[in-house]
């Protein structure tokens, strides 16, 4: 991603544990296609919900 973009302008996803849109961030730069969820605690919360199935 080129430098100096508003992040009104980043692209965004909706996590898949709480439904909230999020936006891009750089330390996702190389595996954006395979983030899911927006934090760490959505994360764990989204897993463990698979666990339980």
């Amino acid at each position: 991603m080129p430098k100096h973009i508003p992040k009104s302008q980043l692209p965004t996803k909706t996590c898949h544990c709480c439904g909230r849109p999020f936006a891009w961030r750089r330390k996702w730069k190389r595996d954006w296609q395979a983030v899911k969820f927006c934090s760490d605690r959505c994360r764990v919360k989204g897993e463990h919900s698979k666990e339980l199935r």
